[in-house]
């Protein structure tokens, strides 16, 4: 009989602790809402103009012209040499310090995110352009097209078809860094929950929540990222 009112002493607690966890996380909904917001803006932002320095660095690194392709690759040799976190405090607090100025946090945020994936989108496509035919560069070059003319309108359309699976996994693999951001105050997803902590104390709870909010939109990039990468095999 001991055993049984154990038992049942057991579930109630278990589904008291659901109730309240389903309670927190309703709760705090409208909150981690907004995070979630500002945690999917830099990323997206970051990524668009990782993008453009991924194909500026891109062409330097194929360019014929030492010098830019030695500049590329130092940069991308320091961005992927060193971790994360210690490029976020060398460009938020050292550059500052030595140029003597002052950023906000967003702007910095963004353009810290931005250096980061773009070291990393530089090689997504170059390898993307290289996975092109050769055939079709010579073509386009054949009909009068310069250089310039054949990768705008032909290489990188094809390139980008290719690499698209891949800037979504960059996208969630930035999207996932930003949490690092934290330590300069910038809200997003760590940050609040790092705040909500603070004042309810319920760290277990709260940061199986927030766990819940990466998983969730990761695992929906994820599916999407593999819906199009079989799209794009299959119509080659």
């Amino acid at each position: 009989m001991e055993f049984f009112n154990d038992l049942i002493s057991g579930l109630h607690g278990f589904w008291s602790g659901i109730v309240d966890f389903a309670g927190l996380f309703v709760k705090y909904a409208p909150s981690f809402a907004k995070a979630l917001g500002m945690t999917v803006e830099v990323t997206f932002i970051s990524l668009i103009l990782a993008t453009v320095l991924g194909i500026v660095f891109c062409l330097f690194k194929l360019s014929r012209f030492g010098l830019l392709k030695g500049f590329a690759n130092v940069y991308i040799s320091i961005i992927r040499g060193t971790p994360l976190i210690v490029q976020i405090l060398f460009i938020y607090f050292g550059l500052p310090m030595a140029l003597h100025f002052t950023w906000s946090i967003i702007p910095a945020s963004v353009v810290i995110m931005s250096l980061n994936a773009g070291a990393y989108m530089t090689e997504l496509i170059r390898g993307g352009i290289e996975a092109v035919d050769k055939g079709q560069l010579e073509a386009a070059r054949s009909l009068g097209l310069t250089y310039g003319q054949s990768l705008k309108k032909i290489i990188l359309p094809q390139a980008f078809r290719l690499m698209l699976p891949s800037i979504i996994n960059q996208f969630i693999i930035t999207l996932k860094d930003t949490s690092l951001l934290s330590i300069l105050g910038l809200r997003e997803l760590t940050q609040n929950t790092k705040i909500i902590v603070a004042n309810n104390m319920e760290a277990f709870k709260m940061y199986a929540i927030v766990g819940i909010y990466y998983w969730v939109i990761v695992t929906i990039l994820s599916a999407v990222a593999k819906m199009i990468e079989r799209r794009t095999t299959y119509g080659k």
